[in-house]
């Protein structure tokens, strides 16, 4: 369960603030216009300053509810604006669209690619196919990879079969897109964990107890170990 010890504001205030942010193409000066008229007021900074530290370990504490996904990936990565350069934001999905993981990078290489795997396969398993564009680097690293295992995984770098990755991506980039670039790369890739967190939720990726009749809302503060707020 987070700690909010030492927090100015209650809770369901902080939550609500970040959940929006995470979910919906807002900036921090929208929700900080929206809190005033609900008759709270909060500086834009401090949301911020909320989502930054708080997002990541909601990702985090939400592992553990995580449904298995399927053992065929398709891998891709698109691009996240930081600081007024582009990084790139690696990401793969099982065949039926379910999110497997991410990892934004600041450079797109094969020891980046590297990276995303080995971040991905201990929580989600080793798949038995991954589907890829045709950029030597991803190959690269899968081939290094195979190289210590008894049962190699399948690579085949045919372009259509991403199409469902390449699609994926457009929910991730709608809500980042208001947000005109990140500051550093911790908020990026902070902010972006939540971002991910709430598109698993609304593909119904986690068992949580009455998932079945809950909102989106309601599974994001269920995950955080509350309860919905009033």
């Amino acid at each position: 369960m987070l700690s909010f010890k030492g927090m100015r504001f209650p809770i369901d205030v902080i939550l609500v603030c970040i959940r929006w942010y995470a979910a919906y193409p807002l900036s921090y000066r929208h929700i900080e216009e929206i809190m005033e008229e609900r008759g709270v007021s909060v500086d834009h900074s401090t949301i911020n300053r909320w989502a930054v530290r708080f997002l990541p370990l909601i990702e985090k504490l939400s592992h553990k509810h995580k449904r298995q996904v399927g053992t065929s990936w398709r891998m891709d990565e698109t691009y996240i604006k930081v600081k007024g350069i582009w990084k790139y934001l690696y990401r793969a999905v099982d065949k039926e669209g379910k999110t497997v993981d991410f990892l934004l990078t600041a450079h797109r290489d094969m020891a980046a690619a590297k990276r995303f795997f080995e971040k991905t396969m201990p929580g989600n398993g080793t798949p038995d196919k991954i589907a890829m564009d045709k950029s030597g680097a991803n190959k690269a690293a899968i081939d290094e990879i195979n190289g210590g295992m008894t049962v190699s995984i399948t690579v085949r770098q045919v372009k259509y079969l991403n199409n469902i990755v390449e699609q994926d991506h457009r929910a991730i980039k709608r809500v980042t897109r208001p947000m005109l670039g990140f500051k550093s790369f911790r908020a990026a890739s902070n902010v972006l964990a939540g971002i991910e967190l709430m598109h698993m939720i609304r593909k119904n990726q986690f068992a949580i107890d009455g998932a079945a009749t809950m909102s989106a809302a309601d599974q994001f503060y269920a995950l955080a170990g509350l309860v919905r707020p009033a």
